[in-house]
Order: structure tokens, then C-alpha cells, then sequence
């Protein structure tokens, strides 16, 4: 199995989507009260530069290709077989490291739970696309 390009490029693009969606359309407010943060200083900043946005669809693209890798290392040539290798390396992983940063640093549950749901999710669609998506093959005969 070779790395899907197009898929790890649309995983990226999704997973950055994603990142809108539940950090400014579902979970903004809430968001904002638990990091102690007004909306004044968030909407001051400069929109010409995109620097954050950016580097985050880059760091998308990796997290999206290293993904793409396990998915080939572990066989996952299905839908569910990509999600659960998403889902597998947030509960084994991302999960625990975050959490004990948390518990140390006295940070909420919720706000746990708001931070790191999103790559839960994320990872757990970019695995499913990744598994699922066959690139169509060409034949000679046909």
C-alpha cells in the first residue's frame, strides 16, 4: 500500500475546518471562559496575518501524513480500521500525555475535554478517510 496524497491533503483541510467549527462556531464562548480569555483581544488581531492559520494547516498535513503511515503499517485498508487507529492513538497517546500535563497544571476537566475532543475527533475522521479511501486503479485491460 502507497501513501494516498490526496487523502492526507483532504484530512488536513478537514481537520483544519474541523478546528474552525469547534473552536469558533460550537464551543467558542465556553472556550473562551475557561482559558480566561475576552473576545476584544482575540478580534483585535491583525486578520492580514495569517501566521497561526498557516502553520496549523502545515502541522495538519503532518499529523495527517504520519497518520496516513500507521494506517499503511497497520493494514487499516477500511473506514472503521483508519478510525480506530485514530482513535487508538488519542486514547493511548495524545489522551494521557495531555491529561497528566493537565492534572499538574490544575487545568479544568472541561476544559480538557473541550481541548482535546477536537483531535479525538480529527484523528478519528482523518483515519476513517485515510482506511477508506481506495485511489482508483487503472487496467490495461479495461
Amino acid at each position: 500500500m502507497r501513501t494516498n496524497y490526496a487523502a492526507v491533503v483532504v484530512c488536513a483541510i478537514l481537520y483544519w475546518l474541523l478546528g474552525y467549527l469547534w473552536f469558533d462556531l460550537l464551543f467558542s464562548k465556553p472556550w473562551m471562559a475557561l482559558e480566561n480569555m475576552s473576545a476584544a483581544p482575540s478580534s483585535m488581531a491583525n486578520p492580514v496575518w495569517m501566521g497561526p492559520f498557516i502553520l496549523t494547516f502545515f502541522l495538519n498535513l503532518l499529523i495527517a501524513f504520519v497518520l496516513a503511515q500507521v494506517c499503511i503499517w497497520r493494514n487499516a485498508n477500511t473506514a472503521s480500521r483508519g478510525a480506530a487507529i485514530g482513535i487508538l492513538l488519542w486514547l493511548g497517546i495524545v489522551g494521557p500525555i495531555v491529561c497528566t500535563t493537565y492534572m499538574y497544571e490544575m487545568r479544568s476537566k472541561q476544559l480538557f475535554a473541550l481541548n482535546e475532543f477536537y483531535p479525538l475527533v480529527g484523528l478519528c475522521v482523518m483515519g476513517a478517510i485515510l482506511g477508506g479511501w481506495r485511489k482508483k486503479t487503472t487496467s490495461a485491460n479495461a
